[in-house]
C-alpha cells in the first residue's frame, strides 16, 4: 500500500521521537538499576555490619551474665554462641527489621560447618545453609547481564561477613532479584506511563506539524496540475505567504511560475509546428511512418492509412512487429528481424480498400553523430503515381495540342471563308442548264467546306479559355439532374441504375453547367458501353477533404492498349464518335482543381472516379 507523504512524515517524526525516548529510557533504566544495586549492596553490607555489632553485644552480655561454654570443643562453643544469640533481644529485633527491607531475602549466622545458628527464617535454624552466588559477582557484571538476570526467574545473591568467636562464624545476608524487581517496578511503571504519553503527544504534534508543513506543497501541486492542463498563465500559489519570500518554498514557487511561462512558449511553438506538419502530411500522397530506436511508431501520415487498413491514431506507439505482423505482405518486404528495421528498397503488391496496388517500400535509417536514432518507412502507391504521370502527360499534350490547334484553326478559318465566298460566286455564275456533273461538284465542295468549318469550330471551342463561374453546390442535387437528362438513354438500352447520393456530403465550389456536362459525358459513355443492357452505378461519397463521384458500368471495358489514350483529344473507338467528350471532362475537372482516374477490366466494365475539393 502506497503511503501518503504526510503519513510518511508523521511516521518518521514519531519514529525519531520513539528512538530518542527509547535511548533515554534505556539510560534511565541503566542508571536506576545501577543505583538500586548500589543501594542494595550498601544495605546488605550495613545490615551485616549492624548484625555483627548485635552479635558482639550478645556475646558480651552472655559473658557478663557468667555464661561460659562447657568446654573448648567446637560443639560446646557452637551451642554457647547459639544460646547467646538467641537470648539477645537486640539481635532478634535486628533480624526482624532486616527482612522488612524489600530486596533482603534472608539474614543468617552460620558456623564453620555451614549449620545455621540463627536466621530471620526460623525454619532454617539448625539446617545446613545452602550457598548462593556472591552479590559482588552481580555487581561486577555488565548492564545487559543484570537486565537478563532480572527478567529471568528469581535468583538469590548473598553477602558474607566472617567473624570469630572461639571459632570462625559467618553472617550471610541474602538478596532476591525477584524482590529487587518488585522494588523498582513502580518506578518502571511510572516511567513507562510517561513514555507512552510522550509518544502519543509526539505523534499528534507530528501530524499537526506535517500537515502544516505540507500545506504549501498542496498549493504547488495544484499549480502544477493547472500548468499540465494548459493553464500556463495561472497565478503563482501564495504558498501560505511564502511566495514572495526568499526561503526554499518561495524559490520553488517562483521557479514553477518560470517553468509555466517557458512551457507556454514551447507549447505554442510545438502547436505551430504540429499544425504545419499536419498540413504537410495531409498533402502527401506517400505514406510515411517514423519509428524510434526501439521500433515504436511516433508519426504516421494520413496517406499511410490506406496502406495499413487502420486509422493512424490506433497505431501510434505500437512496435513495428505489431503494425506489420508475421504474414503481412509488408513484413517480408521490410525485412523485419526481431524489432529491427534494415535499410531496404523493394516493391510488393498490397490489398487496399481500393483493390490490389503495387507499392514501393523504402526504409531509411535516421542517425545522429553516427548513432542510430530510428527509421523512416515510405510507402508509395506506384499505380496512383503512374496514373498521375499519365494525367500530367495528357494535360501537357492537351495544352500543346490546344496551342497548335488554335494557331492552325485561325490560319484555316480565313482561307475557308474565302473559299466559301468564291464557291457562292461560282454557283451563281453557273448556267442553270449546266450538266449535272458540275452541279454535283459544287455541292460536294459546299458540304466539305461546311464539314471543315465545323471541325475548325470544334477546335476553337475546345482551345478557347472557359469562363468558370463557381458557386456552392450540393453534388447530390446536381447528379440527380444528370440522371434525369440521361434517363431516356437508360430506358432505351435497358440499363439498371444503382445510385447512392447522400445529402450529408458537404458542398463544393463548382461551375454547375460545366461539371454537369463533364459527369454527363461519363454517364452517356457508360450507357453506350452497354448497348445490350447492364448496370450503371453512380455513387457520391466523402474521402477526407475531398468529394468523390464514382461512375461505373458493366460494359466491355477498355483494352490495355487504349488506356493511355482515352483522355487524348479526338481519340475514340466508337464509330461516329468525336473524341472530344473525355478530353473535355478531363479539362473541366482540372479547371476545378480536381482529379480524375479510372479502373477497367475487359469484359467486366469500367469505373471512373472524380475527386473535387470540399468548400470547407
Amino acid at each position: 500500500m502506497q503511503l501518503r507523504l504526510r503519513t510518511k512524515l508523521t511516521l518518521v517524526m514519531t519514529g525519531l521521537v520513539l528512538l530518542v525516548v527509547a535511548v533515554l529510557s534505556g539510560v534511565f533504566f541503566w542508571q536506576l538499576l545501577e543505583q538500586v544495586l548500589r543501594e542494595t549492596n550498601k544495605r546488605t553490607v550495613d545490615l551485616a555490619t549492624d548484625s555483627f555489632v548485635q552479635v558482639d553485644r550478645a556475646l558480651a552480655d552472655a559473658s557478663n551474665h557468667g555464661w561460659r561454654p562447657e568446654s573448648n570443643s567446637a560443639g560446646d562453643i557452637r551451642d554457647y554462641v547459639r544460646y547467646a544469640l538467641q537470648a539477645s533481644e537486640g539481635l532478634q529485633a535486628q533480624l526482624k527489621a532486616a527482612i522488612a527491607s524489600t530486596a533482603i531475602y534472608e539474614v543468617s549466622i552460620i558456623d564453620q560447618d555451614g549449620i545455621v545458628l540463627i536466621s530471620s527464617d526460623k525454619s532454617q535454624e539448625g539446617k545446613i545453609h545452602l550457598r548462593h552466588n556472591p552479590l559482588s559477582e552481580l555487581m561486577q557484571r555488565g548492564f545487559l547481564h543484570q537486565v537478563t538476570v532480572l527478567r529471568g526467574s528469581s535468583r538469590i545473591y548473598e553477602y558474607s561477613f566472617p567473624f570469630k568467636a572461639g571459632q570462625p562464624f559467618d553472617i550471610r545476608v541474602a538478596m532476591s532479584t525477584g524482590l529487587l524487581l518488585d522494588e523498582i517496578s513502580p518506578s518502571l511503571r511510572k516511567s513507562g506511563t510517561i513514555v507512552l504519553v510522550a509518544v502519543v503527544i509526539s505523534t499528534l504534534l507530528a501530524a499537526v506539524v506535517s500537515r502544516a508543513t505540507l500545506a504549501p506543497l498542496r498549493d504547488i501541486a495544484a499549480h502544477l496540475d493547472r500548468i499540465s492542463a494548459g493553464q500556463y498563465d495561472a497565478p503563482s500559489p501564495d504558498v501560505k505567504g511564502f511566495a514572495g519570500s526568499g526561503d526554499e518554498l518561495g524559490l520553488v514557487s517562483r521557479k514553477i511560475t518560470q517553468v509555466g511561462q517557458q512551457l507556454r512558449g514551447v507549447h505554442e511553438i510545438f502547436s505551430t509546428m504540429r499544425e504545419n506538419m499536419n498540413s504537410v502530411m495531409a498533402g502527401l500522397e506517400d505514406g510515411l511512418l517514423l519509428f524510434t530506436r526501439d521500433a515504436r511508431a511516433v508519426m504516421i501520415s494520413p496517406a499511410a492509412e490506406k496502406f495499413l487498413g487502420a486509422p493512424a491514431g490506433h497505431l501510434l506507439g505500437r512496435r513495428v512487429t505489431e503494425i506489420f505482423p508475421l504474414g503481412h505482405p509488408l513484413h517480408e518486404a521490410l525485412h523485419i528481424e526481431g524489432d529491427e528495421l534494415s535499410e531496404v528498397a523493394a516493391e510488393t503488391e498490397l490489398q487496399t480498400s481500393e483493390g490490389p496496388r503495387r507499392v514501393s517500400v523504402t526504409v531509411q535509417a535516421i542517425q545522429e553523430d553516427g548513432e542510430r536514432m530510428g527509421a523512416l518507412v515510405t510507402l508509395r502507391d506506384l499505380d496512383s503515381l503512374e496514373s498521375i504521370n499519365t494525367q500530367l502527360q495528357v494535360s501537357e499534350r492537351l495544352a500543346a495540342l490546344g496551342r497548335i490547334t488554335a494557331g492552325v484553326a485561325h490560319e484555316v478559318k480565313n482561307p475557308l471563308n474565302s473559299m466559301r465566298l468564291w464557291l457562292e460566286n461560282l454557283k451563281e455564275s453557273l448556267p442553270a442548264e449546266q450538266d449535272g456533273a458540275s452541279q454535283q461538284a459544287v455541292q460536294v465542295l459546299d458540304k466539305e467546306i461546311d464539314r471543315l468549318d465545323a471541325v475548325v469550330k470544334r477546335f476553337l471551342d475546345f482551345t478557347r479559355p472557359m469562363d468558370i463561374r463557381l458557386e456552392a453546390t450540393q453534388l447530390a442535387e446536381l447528379l440527380k439532374e444528370v440522371l434525369e437528362v440521361a434517363r431516356p438513354q437508360f430506358q432505351k438500352s435497358n440499363i439498371q441504375l444503382a445510385q447512392l447520393l447522400p445529402i450529408d456530403v458537404p458542398e463544393v465550389y463548382v461551375d454547375r453547367a460545366l461539371l454537369k456536362q463533364a459527369v454527363l459525358n461519363l454517364v452517356l459513355n457508360a450507357a453506350e458501353a452497354m448497348p445490350s443492357g447492364g448496370q450503371l452505378r453512380l455513387v457520391l461519397s466523402r474521402r477526407g477533404e475531398m468529394a468523390e463521384i464514382t461512375v461505373g458500368d458493366t460494359g466491355k471495358g477498355i483494352p490495355l492498349e487504349n488506356r493511355q489514350k482515352i483522355f487524348q483529344l479526338f481519340f475514340t473507338t466508337r464509330p461516329g464518335g468525336s473524341g472530344i467528350g473525355l478530353a473535355s471532362t478531363f479539362r473541366i475537372v482540372q479547371l476545378h482543381n480536381g482529379s480524375i482516374d479510372f479502373t477497367s477490366e475487359v469484359g467486366r466494365g469500367t469505373t471512373f472516379r472524380i475527386e473535387l475539393p470540399l468548400a470547407a
